[in-house]
């Protein structure tokens, strides 16, 4: 048959099906075709001729636009690698990106796309709920087909970005798209094979780092024998490209990488570890290989918290086949977008009601008594150590002068004493205040525990480097119960952690420095578990001078047997117990009460975290006007007294301690300045501990000589009610001598009261006039004629 009378036949058979077509018409004048799911022979050979070239008639292309969804019995990841829909998809992504407008009516990614040019980048966000909201279909096969669709969203950003700037592929020849904000939030432990190829996200502490590799992108190969160069071929994760035979030669090889024309890339593999306090008890924290590829790599360093999104995927390990006998293959995420969590994210993440609320809790002249009373507000009494531990979780300001000398901010502080006297019980509640903390003890922990630890890959045979507690703490707080447990070289290896806050590593070739800026809290039992007053602290506990220096505040804690504090001691116990009840319906152990016995308001432990970490993150306070005077007058006085009784030795760090405290009590308050309450609150601090770790002898003599010193801004009113209610008596017996007549309403002049008060050097007494000890009493203030009234039963005037 000759070409034109094949021609010929052909559009008569054409003709033929169109008509036949036309003549299956129903009601609704649609057409309806017996062989929907197998189409004319003809017409998907041409169809498939057409696809193969790229020329996809317009009326396929509508048809595709509105069944995308329709997989049509393929599996999303088959669906998405044919070519009418990935050209579809393109298509629609395309569209998301240049239209996507917020709610400002601002272009958003074409903002961030000019953003990603001007800095040179090499990937730009795309958050997944604008994605959600835009293009659901897209959203709905990004998770399931995570490989195919960024690799269409990334050809779709680079085709964009190099119709914006033609010359931006001089600065790099490839473009990434990361996708954010992931609803679902997965923990380490959870991945199971149901995750394998899929997009997850997932959080963690970075535990080790490997160095930056070149890793092969698209390969190109010379051929031995005629030297034709073979390629490009692009190189997968999970397989490695070798070329069969040379089409000029028709050899099987041997083949070599053409080093010029091959591109490479980054790479760089990290661990992530269970953030610390996500671990359930009893557990192991489980860790996972994360590969960093491109722009990612040298993002983060141990002991970083961070979100990583990407894809779940296998990889083959022959020492896992080696030694289980069977195929099994090791799982580790290929990241597609990684944010290093700080504190500034945690800040932003506050609304303005969080703001307003710390603001107005800012204003109450009581802040500083408020939170040392919310700080474990189950535990009955120790204000000092409350306070100690305050100071520590809102610490003092960082400086490096000139880049030259580092001046810690941080607050480090040590709890010893008696057992039974609540001291892991406070670990364990500024644990869950802190907003980030890490808990060990010192019978568990080694020196490379503490500190850091260079092991050799067992698969790469590459040294590398694994943070310890104190690097994992960073910027956060780093618990020891058990401290005087810990062997003496363990103890000296966090020496230097304590006071230069960093970590020198030297082993194995591995010379660095490691970050490790936190406060130390910890906590020890003296020698032979009972601490002897008779005895000084050095005595009392197996703790060298140089490590006890580096404390800024020291806490004993004495049981000792006083019947009135012990009656209300075991009357707060019982109370807390009955009220946390599951019986009355208390879900939370931790729930405190909302009023302590002085009428101090309780804040609420989520609100008090928020309030710390914007205090850390925007109150920075000055030291401006200082009563300098004063504090080196403390210093020497201390300085005396310390080498008179040799109980604990006082060097300049705790000049420092005494700076740092005076700026943590006004970060307290939200204060820009200094203030003189600050700094007299710190030498008040600075003095107790002091004075708690001499002999019982001593300290009484000390405790008058430093007497207006230790009174300040202290729990004054039962002190206060004492004098009050001898006056009353007083007032009460001279009536009842000069007049004989009994009364039941006592008057007393405020103006006496304050002098009183002067002579133990209390000024204020505002405080003492809304206690519930003076309501309780019955008295009443009236200022406007500056009297104390206090009302009184019949049965108590013929006392």
């Amino acid at each position: 048959m000759s070409i034109e009378d094949r021609l010929a036949v052909e559009q008569e058979l054409r003709r033929r099906d169109r008509e036949e077509v036309l003549g299956r018409r129903g009601e609704d004048n649609l057409i309806y075709d017996e062989s929907d799911d197998d189409e004319a022979p003809r017409r998907k050979r041409r169809l498939a001729e057409k696809a193969a070239m790229g020329n996809i008639e317009d009326e396929e292309m509508i048809e595709s636009i509105d069944n995308l969804e329709d997989t049509r019995g393929h599996t999303v990841k088959e669906w998405v690698s044919l070519l009418a829909p990935r050209t579809e998809i393109a298509n629609r992504f395309k569209n998301f990106l240049r239209n996507f407008v917020n709610s400002k009516g601002q272009y958003v990614y074409k903002d961030k796309i000019r953003r990603m040019c001007e800095n040179n980048h090499a990937s730009f966000e795309v958050e997944f709920t604008n994605l959600a909201i835009s293009e659901q279909t897209l959203a709905y096969f990004l998770p399931e087909a995570p490989m195919e669709m960024l690799d269409i969203f990334n050809k779709v950003g680079k085709e964009l970005v190099l119709a914006i700037y033609p010359m931006y592929e001089r600065v790099t020849n490839e473009i990434r798209v990361c996708i954010s904000d992931l609803p679902l939030t997965e923990d380490i432990r959870t991945f199971r094979k149901i995750h394998l190829n899929q997009l997850v996200r997932t959080t963690g502490v970075v535990s080790a780092t490997t160095g930056i590799l070149p890793q092969l992108n698209v390969v190109k190969f010379d051929c031995n024998n005629c030297g034709y160069i073979l390629g490009p071929f692009t190189q997968t994760q999970d397989l490695e490209i070798k070329p069969g035979s040379c089409p000029e030669c028709q050899s099987t090889g041997p083949f070599v990488i053409n080093m010029e024309q091959t591109l490479y890339r980054n790479y760089q593999k990290i661990t992530i570890q269970e953030s610390p306090g996500h671990v359930p008890a009893g557990r192991i924290p489980r860790s996972k290989e994360c590969i960093l590829i491109a722009d990612l790599c040298d993002r983060c360093k141990p002991g970083d918290e961070i979100d990583v999104t990407g894809i779940y995927m296998n990889t083959y390990d022959s020492l896992l086949n080696t030694e289980y006998g069977f195929p099994v293959f090791s799982t580790c995420i290929l990241a597609n977008h990684l944010l290093v969590k700080d504190n500034k994210q945690i800040i932003e993440s506050l609304t303005d009601e969080d703001v307003k609320t710390i603001m107005k809790l800012s204003q109450d002249h009581r802040i500083g008594e408020r939170i040392v009373a919310t700080i474990g507000p189950s535990i009955y009494g120790y204000d000092y150590i409350k306070r100690a531990l305050a100071l520590a979780l809102f610490g003092g300001e960082f400086k490096n002068p000139g880049e030259k000398h580092k001046i810690r901010g941080d607050i480090n502080v040590l709890l010893c004493g008696d057992p039974g006297t609540a001291k892991s019980q406070f670990l364990k509640f500024v644990e869950k205040i802190a907003p980030r903390a890490i808990f060990t003890t010192g019978q568990g922990a080694s020196a490379v525990g503490l500190t850091a630890y260079v092991r050799r890959n067992p698969i790469s045979r590459e040294w590398t480097l694994e943070a310890g507690a104190l690097v994992l703490a960073d910027q956060g707080v780093c618990l020891i119960d058990e401290f005087d447990k810990m062997n003496d070289q363990d103890r000296t290896s966090i020496h230097e952690a304590m006071e230069q806050q960093s970590i020198s590593i030297s082993k194995a070739g591995i010379v660095t420095s490691l970050q490790a800026r936190c406060s130390v809290i910890a906590a020890a039992n003296p020698i032979g578990g009972r601490y002897d007053s008779a005895m000084t602290f050095s005595e009392n506990v197996n703790l060298s001078e140089p490590i006890m220096s580096r404390f800024d505040i020291l806490c004993v804690v004495r049981d000792e047997a006083d019947p009135g504090k012990d009656r209300k001691l075991a009357n707060f116990v019982v109370n807390s117990h009955i009220r946390h009840h599951p019986i009355n319906g208390c879900s939370d152990v931790d729930d405190s009460p909302l009023r302590t016995e002085d009428g101090l308001e309780i804040i609420p432990q989520d609100i008090l975290k928020k309030y710390i970490m914007y205090a850390r993150q925007n109150v920075h306070p000055k030291l401006h006007d200082m009563d300098k005077d004063k504090v080196s007058e403390m210093y020497s006085q201390l300085r005396h007294e310390s080498k008179i009784t040799g109980s604990l030795p006082i060097t300049v760090r705790h000049i420092e301690s005494m700076i740092r405290m005076a700026e943590a009590n006004a970060k307290m308050h939200l204060r820009d300045y200094v203030h003189e309450d600050d700094v007299n609150m710190a030498i008040r601090i600075m003095l107790e501990s002091f004075i708690e770790t001499q002999k019982y002898s001593v300290m009484k003599s000390m405790r008058k000589t430093f007497r207006k010193y230790l009174s300040f801004k202290k729990d004054i009113t039962e002190l206060l009610y004492f004098i009050l209610r001898q006056m009353a008596n007083d007032q009460l017996r001279y009536i009842r001598g000069i007049h004989g007549v009994t009364v039941n309403i006592v008057e007393i002049h405020e103006k006496d009261f304050k002098d009183k008060a002067k002579q133990i050097d209390i000024f204020d007494l505002r405080q003492f006039y809304e206690s519930r000890i003076f309501k309780e009493n019955n008295f009443v203030y009236d200022p406007q004629r500056q009297l104390i009234i206090q009302s009184l039963p019949i049965r108590q005037t013929d006392d």
